[in-house]
């Protein structure tokens, strides 16, 4: 149990004062489960390196927990709270540098200001990319406006975690049913078409070297390859790619096991994305650290494989 070493990328914290942007999420859930929440939130120093250690997770990379800077309306304000994330996270991260590394909040209401502060999480805090938490009060990155940032992600070669956030607009398919709006469905539609966006709008063509990280076993996508190419063939309404549709996942679109801990997924995952594009993560604190690390020491795969999906593919990607 728990002998293969891990590395986790999608585990999320709170930094002071971010508390009002998750209310959105936190408002649904039963009150001493959302108080619990909060405290693993906020602990760096004890549950968190205490469940890490039992699961041989070695090391994680952090993230501002959602929806973060993306639910600030007013920009000056969200470009200045990214700054105060970035240094508040660099500063835990430099008190177990062993154990962590971080990914960098972005203002992607200002794409200039986005561009500036992830040139300086990087190249100054020492942070491994970004996680951004879906579009930005309806505003979606295959917009050519955020070209210079996906420049800059391709120059600097580090990934960008595309994590889900509520739709702008409840779909009418939704209306009454809250339960389908959030994490059980709604968080996955929204982020994989986001993901969709952004390859059937050109960004991968445009910037080939973008690696777009996509949770909870790639929020579906991966099991529909076949179709996007067989439909598009069809149906591109003029849309021109330089590959099939199928063809950017396992090279621009990489997925992790987040929130996801199904054996038979996880193998088709594999069998669709390729070895090299599916990593382990907990979804920590959301999901359970125990849980997610029997079921990926379980799975059916391969020594090879394992040691890839749990570590290797990770350290390969940012380069730890």
């Amino acid at each position: 149990m728990n002998k293969t070493r891990k590395i986790a990328l999608e585990e999320h914290f709170m930094a002071p004062g971010f508390e009002e942007y998750s209310q959105v999420f936190l408002a649904d859930m039963d009150p001493a489960e959302a108080r619990e929440l909060g405290h693993r939130l906020k602990d760096f120093d004890d549950t968190r390196l205490e469940e890490m250690d039992h699961a041989n997770i070695a090391y994680v990379l952090l993230s501002q927990s959602g929806p973060g800077v993306q639910g600030e309306t007013d920009t000056p304000l969200a470009v200045r709270r990214a700054q105060e994330n970035n240094d508040f996270l660099a500063r835990r991260i430099s008190e177990h540098p062993q154990r962590y590394g971080g990914l960098a909040a972005l203002p992607m209401q200002d794409p200039p200001a986005a561009v500036r502060e992830l040139r300086r999480a990087v190249q100054e805090l020492g942070l491994h990319g970004a996680l951004v938490n879906g579009h930005t009060h309806g505003v979606y990155y295959d917009d050519p406006a955020y070209d210079p940032f996906w420049e800059a992600m391709q120059e600097l070669d580090v990934p960008l975690y595309l994590h889900p956030i509520n739709p702008y607009k409840v779909p009418q398919c939704m209306e009454g049913h809250p339960e389908l709006v959030g994490a059980v469905w709604g968080w996955g539609v929204e982020t994989g078409t986001h993901a969709l966006r952004l390859l059937f709008g050109g960004v991968f063509d445009r910037f080939p070297g973008v690696k777009v990280i996509v949770g909870h076993m790639g929020e579906g996508l991966p099991f529909l390859r076949w179709r996007f190419d067989s439909r598009f063939r069809v149906y591109s309404h003029g849309i021109e790619l330089a590959r099939p549709p199928s063809a950017y996942f396992g090279s621009n679109i990489l997925i992790t096991t987040s929130g996801v801990c199904s054996a038979p997924t996880l193998m088709a995952a594999i069998g669709e994305m390729g070895v090299e594009a599916v990593m382990f993560s907990v979804d920590y604190p959301y999901e359970s650290t125990e849980l997610a690390a029997r079921f990926i020491e379980d799975a059916p795969m391969d020594p090879e494989t394992r040691e890839l999906v749990c570590h290797g593919n990770a350290e390969r990607l940012f380069r730890l």
